[in-house]
């Protein structure tokens, strides 16, 4: 019988490989380049997924109490102008414009962040996925919900990526 936590790894293993799709073979121009310009609102394929590796390491960490993987190298390898704790939300378009990495780092970041996600995942129980949450995202919003929440998140940025790809025609 398959679990839930065997589930949510499936998923998460899923957004691993749609990432490297979405990105693999790209020059770093491409990677930034943005549907409207550089004044535009719309995300890059970099900053699209840069963020949503982010939002996945910095809300996993913190629904398991463990440490990032950002700050044990990463962010120093990707030089970004943010700060550590950084995740994309609320970026202005000058923020967006700053993603300019290579797609070799992106992916191997994410691979980074998925290791932990299926280290984090390993062996946990329905019942453990009913855990309350600290009130950070919200009273009473269990681990489970939280994971669903991550990975819905993740599969929408992943779709903004290979869909800007196919816009590029890259």
């Amino acid at each position: 019988m398959t679990t839930a936590a065997e589930l949510l790894a499936d998923a998460f293993g899923r957004i691993r490989e749609d990432v490297t799709s979405a990105v693999e073979g790209l020059d770093e121009a491409t990677l930034a380049r943005r549907p409207d310009g550089a004044d535009g609102p719309g995300n890059s394929i970099a900053w699209t997924v840069w963020h949503l590796s982010r939002v996945q390491d910095d809300h996993l960490a913190e629904a398991f109490g463990t440490e990032q993987v950002w700050p044990t190298g990463w962010a120093a390898r990707f030089g970004l102008p943010f700060t550590d704790d950084a995740t994309g939300y609320g970026h202005t378009s000058t923020e967006v414009d700053a993603v300019r990495v290579e797609g070799v780092l992106l992916i191997q970041y994410h691979d980074a962040v998925t290791e932990q996600t299926l280290r984090l995942l390993d062996g946990v129980t329905d019942d453990e996925l009913d855990r309350i949450l600290p009130p950070t995202w919200g009273e009473g919003v269990s681990l489970g919900a939280r994971l669903v929440s991550v990975v819905g998140d993740d599969m929408q940025h992943i779709g903004q990526a290979a869909y800007l790809r196919g816009l590029f025609g890259a």
